[in-house]
């Protein structure tokens, strides 16, 4: 099975070129099958990491960053890969 896990956080006004650099400065424990960093307006940075695991297993994820770079919290989802 493949689990994918979204990591989704919106930097202060401004700062979105500094979460960028945050995140990449990032090492996610383990070894992901595949990750990818988007960004999007509003200063909004994404993190996908695809793992080889079941769905309830327990998985390393991003941590929360400084509350003074975020202006929210941050936003964390995982799905599950089914066929079409």
């Amino acid at each position: 099975m493949t689990v994918a896990l979204m990591w989704e956080a919106r930097a202060v006004a401004g700062r979105g070129e500094d979460l960028l650099a945050w995140v990449r400065g990032q090492e996610v424990p383990g070894e992901p099958v595949r990750q990818e960093v988007l960004r999007a307006p509003q200063d909004r940075v994404l993190v996908i990491t695809w793992w080889d695991a079941e769905y309830h297993a327990e998985l390393p994820e991003l941590p929360d960053p400084d509350g003074d770079l975020v202006s929210r919290p941050v936003h964390r989802w995982r799905f599950e890969q089914v066929d079409r």
